[in-house]
């Protein structure tokens, strides 16, 4: 049994230095091959360190010339901007004829530069991630080097077998059926057509009141009896429907006046009165179904959603949906808070992901996308979702596979390379 014991010990063991041995993290690193002689950086390209520019970005020595390549995005959308020296003193970009491509994990992207200022400005949108291998080439007067480095960010590489034992699920974006629900804050009220109000028929003063507030009646019960200042008879007060006595001002020796003796209210159907904020009216009509709970859940209730009233209220602008309710088992108590969940008609979209792979990078909400063993970050723009699919509006492409469950051992591995998102 020792034996056992320590045999499964090893194994353990030895899934963890593999573990820690099958995740590749791509450290940024620049090679350089040039086309002139005694530029630096050739040799070993894995000694290679790019030195920090005058202006924060990767400056690329050639033969009597530097480059230094940066990434603007100051109030614009990402753009390349190249400075051009000549040993080591800022030069007239006009001096400069560079270009220079992007190599991502499935695509390239190429980019032609014009001067600009006291720059070469790039011809296109640095579209995110800005994880690459970047190709610079360059000519000045009759010299001409490429330089070859990586720019890495949110990038992993794991080894089929491991990202199957570590539970990495991977489906493909694609079209699908967003079924988006939408819940509205509401408020049980009385029912204003089963409210009864009960006044004394003539002045008189109050000899006998035979119900309290919360007590039950029905139509046609004595509630008091009142005797009339003139005839200085009595006659009595009678419930003119059944219900529950929710207000009461009348007590024995007093004289009636304009207020009501009691207020009844029949509860055997209350009103919910469901508050929408401007920006959601849009979505709903009249005839949605929906699930009305109390807040702790422990009452249910189908409903079916009715026209806005004709008027809005609030400081918020909200407008108020009112639906009749069934309560006769007098549980929906008038001043309950509530909760409906309205089912939207189902919409078709083009493309969409698992919300159970969506995490957090940076200020995106981002997937990561599987190119073989290699993940990497792509930042999306979102648009509805019913909770278990998202809409993609843009950052991925259909047919793209990405991971869709325990994506977060993919970013955490990916946090680990230490590549920050550095021009």
């Amino acid at each position: 049994m020792k034996k056992q014991i320590l045999f499964i010990a090893l194994l353990v063991a030895g899934g963890i230095i593999a573990a820690r041995t099958i995740l590749h993290i791509h450290p940024p690193v620049i090679t350089n091959d040039s086309h002139s002689e005694g530029v630096a950086g050739t040799g070993d390209p894995s000694k290679t360190v790019p030195e920090e520019g005058p202006h924060g970005g990767k400056l690329l020595i050639g033969d009597g010339f530097e480059v230094e390549v940066t990434i603007f995005e100051d109030d614009v959308p990402p753009e390349f901007r190249l400075y051009a020296y000549r040993n080591g003193e800022p030069m007239p970009p006009s001096e400069l004829e560079a270009t220079l491509e992007l190599v991502r994990l499935d695509k390239r992207d190429a980019f032609s530069f014009t001067p600009q200022e006291d720059y070469l400005i790039g011809d296109g949108i640095v579209k995110e991630p800005h994880s690459f291998d970047v190709v610079v080439s360059a000519t000045h007067d009759t010299k001409s080097a490429e330089w070859t480095y990586e720019s890495y960010e949110g990038r992993a590489t794991i080894i089929p077998e491991f990202a199957q034992a570590a539970g990495v699920k991977i489906a493909q974006a694609g079209p699908a059926t967003i079924k988006e629900s939408l819940t509205l804050h509401g408020t049980i009220v009385k029912d204003a057509n089963r409210v009864s109000r009960v006044d004394a028929r003539f002045p008189g003063i109050i000899k006998l009141v035979t119900k309290q507030i919360g007590d039950e009646v029905t139509k046609g019960e004595v509630l008091a009896v009142v005797e009339s200042n003139e005839s200085l008879q009595t006659y009595e007060i009678k419930a003119p429907r059944s219900g529950i006595v929710t207000e009461r001002t009348a007590n024995i020796g007093a004289v009636t006046s304009d207020t009501p003796l009691f207020i009844l209210t029949d509860l055997s159907s209350v009103w919910v009165e469901l508050s929408v904020f401007a920006s959601e009216t849009s979505k709903l009509t009249a005839g949605l179904p929906a699930t009305l709970r109390s807040p702790d859940g422990s009452l249910t209730a189908d409903i079916i959603l009715t026209d806005f009233l004709p008027t809005a209220t609030g400081a918020n602008q909200a407008r108020i949906i009112r639906i009749s309710l069934d309560n006769s088992n007098g549980r929906w108590a008038p001043g309950l808070r509530v909760l409906a969940t309205v089912q939207l008609p189902s919409q078709d979209v083009s493309l969409a992901v698992r919300t159970a792979g969506l995490q957090s990078f940076r200020d995106f909400t981002v997937v990561f996308a599987q190119v073989e063993d290699t993940y990497e970050v792509r930042m999306l723009e979102l648009g509805r979702s019913d909770g278990d699919m998202i809409e993609v509006l843009g950052g991925l492409d259909v047919g793209e596979r990405y991971v869709s469950a325990n994506s977060f051992l993919i970013k955490a591995d990916a946090m680990k390379s230490g590549a920050s998102h550095d021009h």
